[in-house]
């Protein structure tokens, strides 16, 4: 049997890890040991936030929605504990983006509410 000698999978796999990492800083991104470490980093960062994300976005809507109902005079919590016993679904997202773009149909929401 002939002898396989490995050499252009291993410049491949050197390849596409330091495209990977293009764009890091000092030598992780050409330093092969390093770069591994930082993309193997880089990925369990990511799996990380994309959890993360959500909640983050949450937080944001409820400052928003927080934000708006504090300049009409009705806390945060009053006003989602109205909304459900008015049996008015909308989640945070969409109140948020409400209370942004149309804060007269938003007065109409806590009027509701009141």
């Amino acid at each position: 049997m002939a002898r396989v000698k490995r050499g252009t999978q291993v410049k491949k796999a050197t390849k596409n890890l330091l495209k990977k990492t293009k764009g890091f800083r000092h030598g992780r991104k050409n330093l092969v040991r390093m770069a591994k470490q930082a993309s193997t980093k880089a990925g369990q960062y990511a799996y990380r936030d994309r959890r993360n994300k959500k909640r983050d976005f949450r937080r944001l809507w409820i400052v928003q929605i927080n934000a708006a109902c504090k300049q009409n005079d009705i806390k945060y919590s009053i006003f989602m504990n109205g909304l459900k016993k008015a049996k008015i679904e909308l989640d945070r997202k969409v109140l948020a983006d409400i209370a942004e773009n149309n804060p007269e149909e938003f007065v109409k929401l806590v009027q509701k509410v009141k």
